[in-house]
């Protein structure tokens, strides 16, 4: 009878993470048709200030550790992306060009990470994915950090942002893991679209 009932159970969250993949696919492609014509300016606008490829590419830590590609559109002069810090980057830094100074401010050079939720890499909220020197690296209390899949937006994301020291950021995603439910992911999304519009912790604040 135990094992029947323990069967089920497994049964029960299989088809849950079924439904929730499911859904997340649908959205993200709803969304990709839809946000086509912001893709396209935005692509344009980056071709023509500077040479180089639209998207930024780099390899992040994702769920469980395992590495994938995120994208995202290209903000910096071509050849400087890879030397982007982990931590954030300060708003005078003379890396960021023009119009990825205008992208950044508006969070839409995330918009391409649609396309990793669509890969099933990443959900719409989750901890931000981190560089895999930093996965790589965790010790057993970080790992936490790693139960669920990164998302485009946290709970860490609408606490600060880049103005959170990493030691913060790592204990709010790990609060989230404990926390999670629909009601969190929708109250993070909502609170996301309004720290867009403030622009707030878009860049880590300077050191003394």
């Amino acid at each position: 009878m135990i094992l029947k009932s323990s069967a089920k159970a497994n049964d029960d969250v299989k088809y849950l993470k079924g439904l929730i993949r499911f859904i997340e696919f649908s959205f993200a492609f709803l969304l990709l048709i839809l946000f086509t014509p912001i893709f396209l300016i935005v692509a344009i606008c980056i071709k023509m200030e500077t040479k180089g490829p639209v998207f930024f590419k780099q390899k992040r830590g994702g769920y469980k550790g395992r590495h994938f590609t995120i994208y995202k559109f290209r903000t910096m002069y071509h050849d400087s992306d890879k030397e982007d810090e982990p931590v954030g980057l300060l708003s005078f830094d003379d890396r960021i060009t023009k119009v990825g100074n205008i992208l950044r401010k508006t969070s839409i050079d995330e918009l391409p990470q649609i396309l990793n939720i669509l890969l099933g890499d990443m959900s719409f909220v989750g901890p931000r994915p981190t560089l895999t020197s930093q996965t790589d690296s965790y010790n057993e209390y970080q790992k936490l950090r790693l139960e669920v899949k990164p998302g485009v937006t946290g709970l860490a994301q609408i606490s600060g942002r880049n103005e959170l020291t990493w030691d913060e950021k790592i204990k709010i995603d790990i609060e989230y893991i404990r926390r999670k439910s629909i009601r969190l992911d929708l109250y993070i999304l909502l609170q996301t679209f309004y720290r867009v519009i403030k622009a707030e912790g878009v860049y880590r604040k300077p050191t003394k």
